[in-house]
């Protein structure tokens, strides 16, 4: 393709599951998405999956990215936590530093962090939380990209520190006219259908901007879309989201790690 193909990256949340327990689709998403964020052990994953994720992301040519959350495996680390900027940066080092090594013993290497669950909304709100994240992010590895919200403090913290931010936007997820993801206690928090995905995937990717609800336009410069993979036929409606993205002209790639062009699988 031309270089100046319109690209969008598709990540995933995989290696989700712990010990005998399997969870998601892993290898069909494996299959279709460019990145891939795997869970580090606190929330969920196990020393044993993360070296198998790793092992598939390499058979497919998936971009490994860091996926660390709050230690509440209980909680699958989706409830917020009292913690210290201190706290999430040790925290977060710790997986980073495990998946780094189980990488590098693979023969491949870690591109990119993105915080899981409530971690995730806890940095993109907090600026010392986001700057601690960062920091610990940085000394791992001054070239990993992050991913989060496009308009966020994790945001501006990656900014302040010179990494690379991968803007993150939701085919499945209905938008608030300030860029917020809308409440899933809401009604139509929840795009249900693969043409509604499919409609909001293909107005981030080509024309930067989502539809809330009501009808406005929100704009929303994003370069990674994520793929929810933890519902019943998550991947058959990703490959869904893939074959329409390809057919509308929008080439499926990871990032750079320099935040500059895409790299194609």
């Amino acid at each position: 393709m031309s270089g100046t193909a319109i690209s969008i990256d598709l990540n995933a949340d995989l290696g989700e599951g712990f010990g005998p327990y399997g969870f998601g689709e892993d290898e069909a998403l494996l299959r279709i998405v460019s990145s891939a964020n795997v869970a580090c052990g606190f929330h969920a994953g196990d020393p044993s999956i993360m070296r198998r994720t790793v092992e598939q992301c390499l058979e497919h040519g998936v971009a490994i990215g860091a996926h660390p959350g709050l230690p509440d495996r209980l909680g699958f680390g989706r409830r917020e936590m009292k913690i210290t900027a201190q706290e999430a940066g040790d925290w977060v080092s710790y997986q980073l530093g495990a998946l780094q090594a189980i990488a590098a013993a693979a023969g491949g290497e870690v591109r990119h962090v993105k915080p899981h669950g409530a971690l995730y909304h806890m940095v993109s709100k907090d600026e010392a939380l986001a700057d601690a994240v960062v920091r610990a992010i940085r000394a791992a590895d001054g070239r990993l990209l992050v991913y989060g919200p496009p308009n966020s403090r994790l945001r501006e913290a990656a900014e302040r520190a010179g990494l690379a931010f991968a803007a993150e936007g939701f085919a499945d997820r209905a938008y608030a006219a300030d860029g917020s993801l809308v409440s899933r206690e809401m009604p139509g928090a929840l795009l249900e259908t693969e043409e509604q995905a499919l409609g909001q995937a293909l107005s981030l990717a080509k024309h930067g901007y989502a539809v809330t609800p009501d009808g406005v336009r929100v704009a929303l410069e994003v370069r990674t879309i994520c793929i929810h993979g933890d519902a019943p036929g998550a991947a058959e409606r990703a490959a869904l989201l893939a074959r329409g993205l390809l057919s509308a002209g929008v080439r499926i790639a990871a990032p750079c790690q320099n935040g500059g062009s895409f790299v194609e699988r």
